[in-house]
């Protein structure tokens, strides 16, 4: 029973890092549409979707600490118990960045775009497919496929070249585009860094599948 007791809870954990990966698409959609649409009131709100995933990561964080301290568990117990934490934050950071984005739409405000909004959205989308395989992996235990999802960090970095080589190039054209400019770099950068803490959960879901640490990329 105790065993039994056990498994449940660590099948509720991973659900609930499972809903995680959904706050984290729907904060990150959130925030790109505040952009694509100027949106202020709509940015703010991204701070209260944050709020939330930091609660729900404490609320995992505590419980792994729970299970850990009162059921003694096996090796394998504790690789997931372990892995789920740092997953956790990985996330939470995700939702961070997704405000820091908020917080740069805030401050472009109604000022018109200097670029039009390509790469930006082609980087959200790549990651809102990479959550979902993320999701797949997890579910699965398919290390494979996380490895897969990893890899993919490498087109979001190559985006991110693009989208500074275009930046620079506007405000050598029109130096009046430097405030602007940079904050576009700060959002390119700010998904770049969403990428990054994705393939860091994907490489936990390697570890729980295969008990290897590998670093992807």
């Amino acid at each position: 029973m105790i065993r039994e007791n056990f498994d449940n809870d660590i099948k509720s954990l991973s659900s609930d890092v499972l809903r995680m990966m959904d706050m984290t698409s729907n904060i990150l959609v959130e925030a790109i549409r505040c952009l694509q649409e100027q949106d202020l009131d709509g940015a703010r709100n991204v701070f209260r979707l944050d709020d939330e995933i930091d609660s729900l990561m404490d609320y995992v964080e505590e419980k792994c600490i729970e299970l850990i301290a009162l059921q003694q568990p096996a090796a394998k117990d504790l690789r997931i118990l372990f892995s789920l934490i740092k997953m956790v934050t990985d996330l939470e950071r995700m939702g961070d960045y997704c405000v820091n984005i908020a917080r740069e739409v805030i401050a472009i405000g109604k000022e018109p775009l200097m670029k039009e909004l390509r790469d930006i959205p082609k980087m959200r989308d790549i990651i809102l497919v990479m959550i979902e395989n993320t999701k797949k992996s997890f579910e699965e235990e398919n290390p494979y496929l996380a490895m897969k999802v990893g890899e993919e960090d490498e087109i979001i970095d190559e985006i991110y070249k693009d989208i500074y080589n275009e930046v620079l190039l506007k405000i050598h054209e029109n130096r009046d585009n430097i405030t602007q400019g940079a904050k576009l770099l700060f959002i390119g950068r700010y998904l770049e860094r969403i990428a990054d803490h994705l393939t860091n959960v994907c490489e936990k879901i390697v570890y729980i599948s295969k008990g290897e640490r590998v670093e992807i990329n």
